[in-house]
């Protein structure tokens, strides 16, 4: 893997590059240095080394955080990532909830089971073959379909991959604004998540978790779309039902949407 440090639009990782930004380039915190130290470490249990392109500056104080990385304790999350300052009202992802969204077909099978599941047990195929499929666009590594993924509870990016997913293509801005319909949100608050015993840090997610997440457990709130309330009503189990809220789309675009209805959890 080869880790580019700069001045990017956002962080990410596609086809074996992570693209990191720095939100006060050239300078580097904390925070990031620890997302950073979090990828390499788990590259290197799945058996990927790291190559770093950077200022030497960059370099030389990512090598001075891992050398004493095993005597301090992780980095806390700041409250505002500034990494990414695309949404119109945050400016930045705030850090109290993470979520994972599904298409409502998805999000059915999600409620019929109660559980969260990763790719290879929710479509019953082999990590090998879902890298190989058309629809894996970023080339991720086998290991990543293990994983249930998830983003800060004020990303539209969940949104935005449901809408690729069912367009088959990348959407346009007509099909994020006039023609958006969004997917149904599993909130999570960020401090309890993280506690999960299979929830990893890889750096470019929020978290990820392997194999399965038990709702009943672990779960915050379930925001449905209220135009999916017929296709969803009666898969909601007895243990979720104080959980599972119906939220009207009468917002312009995705970003409209994805701030109403993380306000909206925040307020339960």
């Amino acid at each position: 893997m080869l880790i580019k440090i700069g001045e990017f639009e956002f962080t990410e990782c596609w086809d074996g590059v992570f693209y990191k930004k720095l939100s006060a380039y050239p300078d580097i915190s904390r925070w990031e240095l620890q997302t950073i130290s979090d990828f390499m470490d788990y590259e290197k249990q799945n058996g990927r080394s790291c190559d770093i392109e950077a200022d030497d500056s960059i370099i030389k104080r990512i090598e001075e955080f891992r050398s004493g990385a095993s005597s301090h304790e992780r980095v806390p999350v700041p409250g505002k990532i500034t990494e990414c300052t695309a949404c119109p009202t945050y400016k930045g992802c705030m850090t109290d909830f993470v979520c994972h969204t599904s298409p409502v077909e998805n999000a059915v099978k999600i409620l019929d089971c109660g559980s969260l599941l990763s790719p290879v047990i929710s479509r019953k195929k082999t990590a090998s073959e879902l890298k190989r499929e058309s629809r894996n666009a970023a080339n991720d590594p086998e290991d990543y379909f293990e994983y249930i993924m998830f983003t800060w509870g004020n990303c539209q990016a969940g949104d935005r991959l449901v809408m690729e997913r069912k367009l088959k293509r990348f959407p346009d801005e007509n099909d994020l604004s006039r023609d958006f319909t969004p997917g149904v949100r599993f909130f999570f608050r960020y401090d309890e998540i993280i506690k999960h015993p299979e929830a990893v840090f890889d750096g470019v997610l929020p978290l990820k978790i392997k194999n399965r997440v038990i709702l009943k457990d672990w779960v915050h709130s379930i925001i449905i779309p209220e135009a999916y309330r017929s296709m969803t009503s009666e898969h909601i189990p007895a243990d979720l039902s104080e959980k599972t809220h119906y939220l009207e789309n009468d917002c312009r675009d995705i970003w409209e949407w994805s701030e109403k209805v993380y306000e909206y959890a925040k307020a339960l």
